[in-house]
Order: structure tokens, then C-alpha cells, then sequence
């Protein structure tokens, strides 16, 4: 795959002289990103390229205890960026005197080469996005009928048309156990919240199998 990815640079907003390093530098942390990305598949089918910016925070130990994307596409783009600041996690030098309630943002930059993206047209990229939005908007539909389901709160006339969303977005069986695998590697990688969301992804599906994980392991 013949890709351009560039990490442009890291913002700091502190109030102190001295600031977290990544081990081994700038150029450390470029191909620490490079090394590691996946450029998600509906965004490099669709043309879809830019800067992502997440926001997260340190502990003295170096490790990420809470990260979010502060300004992207609201596709997978974001998850990837979010995915891959994360993996960053004990990898930073920290001086003394940081402030861990302060928030750093890492902005990260998706260019995509040889995929003839340049025969695409502005509002072919747009319509690929908001394709991709209206799909999250289901997604909610759904994650919605499971809260409300778990609470007691659900109305059972519409579990057929729930089911029928979800088996039209792809939320089968083989789905939820993918992405409970997903959850258990991230947990390995260190990245706690990242699983927790898959976790809670998977019980607002309607599942069960992610309960003792988020038992656990999540603050929910």
C-alpha cells in the first residue's frame, strides 16, 4: 500500500516550562505512528483523507488515562487516530512538574497515493460521508433499543425492527465476537478505554458477552 502518512506536529497546552517527550523523540513517534496505522477501509476506499486531532491526557506515568477526538470527519478515520494515540500509551517521558489535568493534542494526518483520488470529486467525498454518518445514525437506533432493553424501559413491538436494522448494518454473531476479540487485544496493548467501548459496543448490541469484562474492567 503505497501511502503518504505524515504526522504534522504536537500541540501543548501547559502552563509549565517543561512538557512530555515520546521516547526517543519526534521522529520516534512519526514512525511509531506510520509503523502502526491501518488506514480504515471506508475511508481509503471513499477517497477520504485529512487531519485528525485527539486530545488526551498523561499520569505520571507516562500512560493515556483519557484520550477523545477533539476534531475529525465522525468516521473511521477518527477511531484510527483515537486507536493509534492510544497505543502510545507508557511510551512518554514525563518531567516532574507536569500537570495531568492538562490536555495534549496529537493531530494526525491521513493521505492516501495511488488510489486515484484525485478522479474524485469534492461532493463524491462529502456523500461518502454523510453515507457513512446516516449509517451511524442506525447504529444509535440500535444502541438505544438496548439501553432502554436493559433498563426495563423497552417497548418488545419493536425488537423485530431493531433486529432487522441490526442484521442490515451487519451486526450478526460473527460481528460481536470480532469485536470482542478487538477488545481483548486492546486490553493486551494497554488500552483500557479503548476496550471498555467495544465492551459496551457489544451490550448495546444486545449481548451478554461482554459483561464480565466490563465487570472488570470499566467504570460503567
Amino acid at each position: 500500500m503505497n501511502m503518504l502518512i505524515a504526522l504534522l506536529f504536537i500541540i501543548f497546552s501547559f502552563f509549565v516550562d517543561e512538557q512530555p517527550v515520546f521516547k526517543g523523540g519526534q521522529n520516534k513517534l512519526t514512525q511509531f505512528i506510520y509503523n502502526n496505522l491501518i488506514y480504515p477501509d471506508y475511508s481509503r476506499d471513499n477517497c477520504i483523507q485529512g487531519t485528525i486531532q485527539v486530545s488526551f491526557k498523561l499520569n505520571q506515568q507516562g500512560r493515556i488515562y483519557h484520550s477523545e477526538v477533539k476534531k475529525g470527519f465522525g468516521i473511521d478515520l477518527d477511531q484510527e487516530a483515537l486507536r493509534l494515540v492510544r497505543l502510545t500509551s507508557g511510551n512518554w517521558i514525563m518531567p516532574v512538574n507536569h500537570d495531568t489535568t492538562i490536555s495534549m493534542v496529537l493531530p494526525v494526518n491521513f493521505s492516501l497515493k495511488n488510489y486515484k483520488c484525485e478522479e474524485r470529486s469534492k461532493d463524491e467525498i462529502n456523500a461518502a460521508i454523510n453515507a457513512y454518518n446516516s449509517r451511524e445514525g442506525l447504529k444509535k437506533v440500535v444502541f438505544n433499543y438496548y439501553d432502554l432493553k436493559r433498563k426495563g424501559q423497552n417497548n418488545p413491538a419493536d425488537e423485530a425492527r431493531i433486529e432487522a436494522i441490526k442484521m442490515q448494518l451487519g451486526f450478526d454473531k460473527k460481528f460481536i465476537e470480532d469485536l470482542l476479540k478487538q477488545a481483548q487485544q486492546k486490553l493486551k496493548q494497554g488500552d483500557v478505554q479503548g476496550a471498555c467501548e467495544d465492551f459496551i459496543t457489544i451490550r448495546l448490541l444486545g449481548s451478554d458477552l461482554s459483561s464480565q469484562f466490563i465487570e472488570q474492567h470499566c467504570n460503567y
